[in-house]
C-alpha cells in the first residue's frame, strides 16, 4: 500500500479525479462559485486529511503536475495571436492598464501588511500573488519571501479571479472586451484567464497577455519598492 501512496501515480491519479468531479458539479449547477479547481483542492485537502496521507506522499506525483504549469502556459500565447489586431489597436491603454493594476496589487499588499501589522516576511510572501506560480514562487524567493506561502496566495487569488470575476465587471460596469481581459489577467493571473476565456475570445486572449506583462512589472518593480522603503 505504502507502494502505491508514495509512487508519483497517487498524486497524478487523485488530482485528475477530482478535477473532473469538480468540472461535473461546475456542469451540473452551474454556479460560479463551484469552480472546478476549488472543489479539487477541496477534495484532495479533505482526502488527504481523513486517510492521513501525508501531503509529501501527495507531492510525489503532484510535482509533476506543477512541472507542466510552465509549458502550459505558453498555450495560452494561441488566442493572443488570433487577436492581434486588438492589441495593435489598443496596445497604449493595455499596458498602462496593465502596470496600473500591478502597481495597485503591490500598493495594497504592502499598505494592509503595514495596517493589520503583518510580519514582513509574509508580507513579502504575499507581493506577488498575483503573477503565476512559477513566476511568483521565484519573485517570492528572491525578494526574501516564503515560496509555499506564495503558491498558497496565488491559489487563492487565482481562484477568487476565476469565481468573482463576471460579478466584478457587472458591478464595476465594465463592458469592453479588451478591458474585462486585462483587468482579470492582471489580478489573477492564469486561473482567472480560464474564467476569462469563457466569457469570450477576446477577453481570453487580452488576459493571457496580461499574465506575462503583469509577471514582468511584478519582477522588476516589487524589489524596486522594496529598496525605496527600506
Amino acid at each position: 500500500m505504502n507502494a502505491i501512496i508514495n509512487s508519483p501515480l497517487f498524486g497524478i491519479f487523485l488530482t485528475l479525479v477530482t478535477f473532473e468531479i469538480g468540472v461535473f458539479i461546475s456542469k451540473k449547477f452551474k454556479y460560479s462559485f463551484l469552480n472546478p479547481l476549488l472543489i479539487a483542492n477541496v477534495l484532495i485537502v479533505g482526502f488527504l486529511l481523513i486517510t492521513g496521507i501525508r501531503l509529501e506522499s501527495y507531492n510525489v506525483g503532484g510535482d509533476y503536475i506543477s512541472m507542466m504549469l510552465s509549458p502550459a502556459t505558453v498555450v495560452l500565447a494561441v488566442p493572443l495571436y488570433r487577436q492581434i489586431s486588438k492589441l495593435r489597436q489598443f496596445w497604449k491603454p493595455i499596458l498602462a492598464g496593465i502596470c496600473a493594476g500591478s502597481l495597485t496589487s503591490l500598493t495594497c499588499v504592502i499598505v494592509v501588511s503595514k495596517l493589520i501589522g503583518l510580519s514582513e516576511i509574509l508580507m513579502l510572501s504575499l507581493l506577488p500573488k498575483s503573477i503565476t506560480i512559477p513566476m511568483g514562487s521565484v519573485v517570492s524567493e528572491q525578494i526574501g519571501g516564503i515560496p509555499a506561502v506564495t503558491i498558497i496566495a496565488i491559489t487563492i487569488t487565482g481562484i477568487t479571479g476565476a469565481v468573482a470575476a463576471p460579478a466584478v465587471c457587472r458591478f464595476c460596469r465594465i463592458k469592453h472586451k479588451v478591458a474585462q481581459g486585462i483587468a482579470i489577467g492582471t489580478a489573477s493571473h492564469a486561473l482567472g484567464t480560464t474564467r476569462a476565456m469563457e466569457m469570450g475570445e477576446v477577453q481570453g486572449a487580452m488576459s493571457s497577455l496580461a499574465i506575462g506583462i503583469a509577471g514582468l512589472f511584478t519582477a522588476v518593480v516589487a524589489p524596486l519598492i522594496l529598496a525605496c522603503l527600506s
